[in-house]
């Protein structure tokens, strides 16, 4: 929201419009449905790690790092966090008995379910109030919305690495 102000004056914040309005609702009502099926408090990051490792099976830290696109340092972090809540188990591998793998360990497997589940809610649901055409709309809009908002966090995401 962009706020305006005159020389001298305090800023007042704009009315927000339909549009705004309504990704505000969306979102609000997402993120609280996404709250209510992750008690684990499992971030986006942490979620990613959990479908790479379901995907693709057992990783060394080095693959999961590469995989996604984030330092070594922050992938601690995150395996750190999936171990202590029982979500993924290391046990040393190979011939180099250093290097750890990464599996999911059955409540990783039942997290992902979860999650599983409620996007197939979601989509029921905009299923049972979304005539044919309206889905195939919403559908093409929502991609159409989400590559533009990707494509604009791009550019300072590439200043910032």
């Amino acid at each position: 929201m962009t706020t305006v102000s005159e020389p001298g004056q305090t800023s007042a914040p704009e009315v927000p419009d339909e549009l705004e309005d309504a990704l505000t609702h969306l979102q609000c009502v997402l993120v609280a449905r996404r709250t209510r099926t992750n008690p684990e408090h499992v971030t986006w990051q942490q979620y990613d790690v959990l479908e790479n490792l379901r995907l693709r099976g057992r990783m060394t830290p080095s693959q999961l790092s590469e995989a996604l696109g984030v330092s070594r340092q922050s992938l601690s972090k995150a395996l750190r966090f999936l171990k202590d809540r029982e979500l993924v188990a290391q046990v040393a591998g190979g011939a180099d008995r250093r290097e750890l793998t990464t599996t999911l360990t059955p409540a990783g497997h039942e997290f992902l379910t979860r999650a599983a589940d409620s996007r197939r809610e979601v989509a029921a649901v905009s299923n049972s109030v979304l005539t044919p055409g309206e889905r195939s709309i919403f559908a093409e809009l929502c991609k159409k919305v989400a590559d533009a908002l990707y494509e604009h966090a791009q550019a300072p995401l590439e200043r910032d690495a």
